[in-house]
């Protein structure tokens, strides 16, 4: 395969295969948590860590992570003391973080063209280095996410239960916000930075289409997010298209035809369910 005969595509689909893997195990918990779009509020936060990364001449991998780190937390603290509502301090993540990343690249001499490789992904900007700390990262985000499964699910689904039986629910909401801006930044080469929430969903909400289990869900969502992660990032060298662009179409595509193939699986469970039911009855009254 002549994909491979050049380094900038082998590290690149590397990229694609990480990002297929880490954005749907911490997605899982987000869809779950109604907080869908927190994503794309920490993409646009990033903007300004990847800004800092150029003027300052550091990896803008590690500077965005940084940086989306930190206002996750944020975003994290303000929701929890209820100081204000969590659209407010999303929107403030929105347009503050894209605003201060125009802004610093320019104040330090660059172009904002320099941005669009991170805003909407770029194969070609995955270097070795960014390869490597996309690598460590993932390794964190999966430790997180499938490690403490049952904890982070068990407070995504009741806040208060959890509390109640113990476990430190702050301290786990912190660690799910900061596990999504580490894995926005590892996407943000392929995906792009504006594209990045796309990743975290529409896998995810694919694989409720015909799943039950939050198990289940999970490892059908990895498959999917890693299937047309690659297929996306190998689209790209063979017909010139934008690899973000190209994987988030590819993931609306599965989620369409996913929904349409559950619609008679749906109405084959509701038959067979009602067939049982009936059958109980009929059991019942024999008795």
């Amino acid at each position: 395969m002549d994909i491979l005969d050049y380094a900038f595509m082998q590290r690149a689909l590397i990229a694609a295969a990480l990002v297929g893997i880490t954005a749907p195990a911490i997605g899982t918990y987000l869809v779950q948590r109604r907080q869908a779009l927190m994503g794309d509020g920490l993409g646009h936060v990033a903007m300004t860590g990847v800004a800092l990364g150029f003027v300052l001449q550091t990896s803008p991998v590690w500077m965005a992570t940084l940086v989306a780190v930190v206002g996750a937390v944020g975003m994290e603290l303000i929701r929890a003391r209820g100081r204000t509502s969590g659209d407010v301090a999303l929107a403030m993540l929105f347009y503050g973080g894209l605003a201060g990343g125009v802004m610093i690249i320019n104040l330090g001499g660059g172009q904002t063209a320099s941005l669009l490789g991170s805003m909407f992904g770029s194969i070609t900007t995955v270097a070795a280095e960014d390869v490597t700390a996309m690598a460590i990262l993932a390794a964190f985000v999966l430790a997180v996410a499938i490690g403490l499964r049952r904890q982070l699910f068990a407070v995504c689904q009741d806040e208060e239960f959890a509390r109640v039986t113990g476990l430190p629910v702050r301290a786990l909401n912190l660690l799910i916000a900061v596990t999504a801006a580490v894995t926005v930044t590892v996407a943000m080469r392929i995906v792009g930075l504006l594209l990045v929430s796309a990743m975290l969903v529409i896998p995810v909400a694919a694989a409720q289409r015909l799943t039950r289990s939050f198990a289940t869900t999970l490892g059908l969502a990895m498959a999917i997010s890693v299937t047309v992660s690659l297929t996306g990032t190998a689209a790209t060298y063979y017909i010139n298209v934008p690899s973000g662009a190209t994987i988030v179409l590819l993931a609306i595509g599965v989620f369409v035809a996913l929904t349409a193939l559950s619609a008679p699986l749906a109405r084959r469970r509701a038959k067979a369910a009602l067939a049982a039911e009936a059958v109980c009855t009929r059991d019942d009254v024999k008795v």
